[in-house]
């Protein structure tokens, strides 16, 4: 990896060009790495890898990269996991409204149901450890059901808010979309993985 301190010491901001390829270069040599190694410390460092590193220097890397590519969506995950970490407690009362509606993606999920906060972070660790030790394709499509759980459930949360709070209920409309399309996106980034097209 681009070490920080050296692209500080870059002149002006880094050609969006080679930001690209630093982007694609860094999440193969992570992927490839953690694939080649047998050591489970090599994998646990990697999907603690925002706690170690902070979220900006990953974003630095892979935040501009196309939903459809691997940084793309390494850094999705990467994003999911921290705020699972960061607010297990929203994210497990979202789960919770959205679990009932969505039976088909909580199957592929593998969320057990109730959710407590506890279940949640460690899917949201197993969901990254199978990006660098399992199947990637499986990985995604795990955190593309687990995103459009959440997604309807903000949509519900939404509506019930709408009579008392319109803005924190338009503010969550918004966040559901959003949640929705990071879905998508990491199906799309599994389909592609499948056809060995995931660059």
């Amino acid at each position: 990896m681009l070490d920080p301190r050296d692209a500080d010491a870059l002149p002006g901001d880094l050609d969006p060009a080679l930001r690209g390829e630093v982007a694609h270069a860094t999440a193969r040599a992570l992927v490839d790495r953690a694939r080649s190694s047998e050591d489970p410390e090599v994998v646990e460092r990697l999907v603690r890898l925002v706690e170690t590193e902070g979220l900006d220097t990953v974003a630095a890397l892979w935040a501009d990269a196309a939903p459809a590519t691997l940084p793309g969506a390494l850094w999705r995950l990467y994003v999911l996991r921290e705020w699972v970490r960061r607010d297990a407690q929203t994210v497990m009362l979202r789960y919770r409204l959205g679990v009932d509606a969505a039976p088909v993606q909580e199957a592929v999920a593998g969320v057990p149901n109730p959710p407590e906060p506890g279940d949640l972070r460690a899917l949201a660790d197993v969901v990254l450890s199978g990006v660098f030790t399992g199947d990637l394709a499986v990985a995604l499509e795990r955190a593309g059901a687990f995103c459009r759980i959440l997604s309807t459930g903000a949509a519900f949360d939404a509506d019930a808010r709408e009579p008392a709070d319109p803005t924190a209920a338009t503010r969550l409309t918004r966040g559901a979309s959003s949640l929705l399309r990071t879905g998508e996106e990491l199906e799309q980034a599994a389909a592609l993985w499948r056809q060995g097209q995931l660059e």
